[in-house]
């Protein structure tokens, strides 16, 4: 016996409800004539709190407003529906049927919308079986105004997909279920491996307390989104971010129209401070977008630590392997861009310390030139000067009391690189140079500093004897 993987569909699969879609279908076609009063105040508590028990009474009575109709009535409203419905599917749903089918498993659709409305859709999006309610049909043809077996809702649901599992060979301990819903815990308790997914408050609770995974099928996996108003935590942060909380800087973004307002892409930048996160969290808060920035595997695999990352938008790269620029060590990096999200990088891994942090240019690891090559998204250089004087690398802390002569820090943002795709290591030098073509020449071809100066670049504020030479005062003590 094998597994199988059940969807349901209304703020699982689909972000938000598909009745709007599927009333507008029956509408245009006819079946229908006019708006159910309180449509619109129904679906809009449904997509904001999810299920309660007076959303589900609409579908309950529905089957006997289908009553007398031909059973094939709404064909062309369910193909209408589908073409709305469809797109709407998140990127990261579509990844995830993907990845079941490609295991061998059987991708079901479990829903209460009747299944005469949705399985055109489950055929364009490649599922291989719909446990929905269905409707009876009498000899003539018509709609008998009952059901044809279970209202499939709750337990209901949960029933008709043990009888279908019993009917299929499919072990229910080996299947995964996903879902939004709290009415649908019997489903996600019968299976193996439940998905929590865009959970109403109640189910959020019970996932925390059984530890099961909480997904959201518009982000990566493990990124974290605040209850009922479905906000991602980086997103809250990045809002909360403006300039006027950090007095003891001054900002200036500039090229933040390069930076794509949808679709994925790559942004490569330098490393100057422990401050850039914070100047890249204050430039990025005028576009809107989060972004996905990769971290060493090690650091996710720690219990707490991982979840904390994610949770921030954090992604693993393995370089643990053989050949640590492999497809499989940037697996879910390439994951977050086939979902059409950003991915920042800073390819120096670390910030440049001593007589390396003067030093002209740049150097660092390929994986930026090696994630382009494997998805051909735009990669986007950004610059940053000026962190290093707000928290130099010396300091424990920021210097927060420096109010009255401000660092001025600079976000700038250039065109796309222009990649050749043959080279992976001449690729990077292109991002390398376009990201240094963006620095003021003080920073890309920086004086020898003072040992005061050079102090700074060192974690505990001392230059070694063997690199005072470098510094232009380097006979005198610091």
């Amino acid at each position: 016996m094998t597994g199988a993987a059940f969807f349901d569909l209304d703020r699982t699969l689909l972000p938000k409800a598909s009745g709007p879609a599927l009333s507008a279908a029956m509408r245009q076609t006819g079946v229908i004539s006019a708006r159910m009063p309180g449509e619109a105040l129904l679906f809009g508590y449904f997509n904001l709190l999810g299920e309660s028990l007076g959303s589900i009474a609409r579908p309950r009575q529905a089957v006997l407003v289908a009553g007398g109709r031909a059973a094939d009535a709404f064909d062309e409203a369910a193909l209408l529906a589908a073409d709305v419905l469809e797109p709407m599917v998140g990127p990261f749903a579509k990844m995830l049927i993907a990845e079941h089918r490609e295991a061998g498993r059987l991708v079901v659709l479990a829903t209460t919308t009747p299944e005469h409305l949705v399985r055109p859709l489950a055929e364009r999006l490649g599922i291989d079986a719909v446990i929905a309610t269905r409707y009876e049909v009498g000899e003539d043809g018509r709609f008998t105004g009952r059901n044809d077996g279970h209202f499939v809702w709750s337990k209901g649901k949960s029933a008709a997909v043990r009888e279908w599992a019993q009917d299929n060979d499919i072990d229910l301990d080996e299947s995964f279920a996903y879902s939004d819903s709290i009415y649908d815990a019997p489903l996600l308790k019968a299976v193996g491996n439940p998905g929590a997914v865009n959970p109403d408050p109640r189910l959020q609770a019970l996932a925390i307390a059984a530890r099961w995974p909480v997904l959201h099928f518009d982000t990566s996996p493990g990124v974290f989104k605040l209850p009922i108003i479905g906000l991602e935590l980086q997103r809250m942060v990045t809002m909360l971010a403006r300039p006027e909380v950090f007095p003891y800087a001054k900002f200036t973004v500039s090229g933040a129209e390069n930076v794509p307002a949808a679709g994925p892409a790559i942004l490569v930048g330098n490393h100057r401070s422990y401050f850039d996160v914070i100047a890249m969290v204050v430039a990025m808060r005028r576009g809107g977008r989060t972004t996905r920035f990769p971290g060493k595997k090690e650091l996710f695999d720690a219990p707490g630590l991982g979840t904390f990352f994610r949770a921030l938008g954090g992604v693993s790269v393995d370089r643990r392997q053989e050949d640590p620029n492999s497809p499989d060590a940037f697996a879910s990096a390439v994951r977050s861009i086939a979902g059409g999200e950003l991915v920042g990088m800073m390819p120096e891994g670390t910030i440049p310390r001593g007589i390396h942090f003067f030093e002209p240019g740049m150097s660092g690891f390929p994986g930026a030139a090696r994630l382009a090559h494997l998805t051909k998204v735009p990669v986007i250089p950004f610059a940053i000067t000026g962190t290093e004087k707000v928290w130099p690398r010396s300091s424990k802390v920021p210097r927060v009391l420096n109010l009255l002569d401000r660092p001025e820090v600079t976000v700038t943002f250039g065109e796309p690189v222009d990649l050749k795709y043959r080279s992976v290591p001449r690729d990077m030098e292109r991002i390398f140079d376009a990201i240094t073509a963006m620095l003021p020449d003080d920073v890309r071809e920086p004086p020898r500093p003072t040992l005061a100066e050079l102090a700074l670049t060192y974690p505990d504020g001392k230059v070694p004897d063997e690199d005072r030479w470098y510094a232009v005062d380097g006979p005198d003590e610091v």
